[in-house]
């Protein structure tokens, strides 16, 4: 079975939103971790990873998801999490991760956190 996913960046103001739509997990993980290291961090920037079309993400996914935090950290970046699908969110907020990752509703018209 090939799992879907889709991921988008755009540049906003702020910095970058890594927009994903589709499955996280143990088939496309690698997928997000290659499109994570092509996004340009730098000192302050805010990276917004948008999680309004994911569909599954399993313990794989979660695990991207801290990977995404320490690459963002790493480069003096800031990551927040948008339109949590409530599944995701309470996997997070079981696994103590909701403390962790600043989680942004989704927006009225844009998916940037900070308009």
């Amino acid at each position: 079975m090939t799992t879907v996913l889709n991921l988008t960046t755009r540049p906003v103001p702020t910095g970058t939103v890594l927009t994903v739509a589709g499955e996280l997990d143990h088939a496309s993980a690698d997928r997000f971790l290659t499109a994570l290291a092509t996004i340009p961090l730098q000192q302050g920037d805010l990276l917004t990873v948008d999680l309004g079309g994911l569909a599954y993400c399993d313990s794989t996914g979660i695990t991207a998801l801290l990977a995404a935090r320490n690459h963002a950290q790493a480069r003096g970046a800031a990551i927040a999490l948008l339109a949590v699908p409530t599944a995701t969110l309470r996997i997070l907020g079981i696994l103590g991760l909701d403390q962790v990752f600043p989680i942004h509703p989704a927006p009225q018209g844009d998916t940037d956190p900070s308009a």
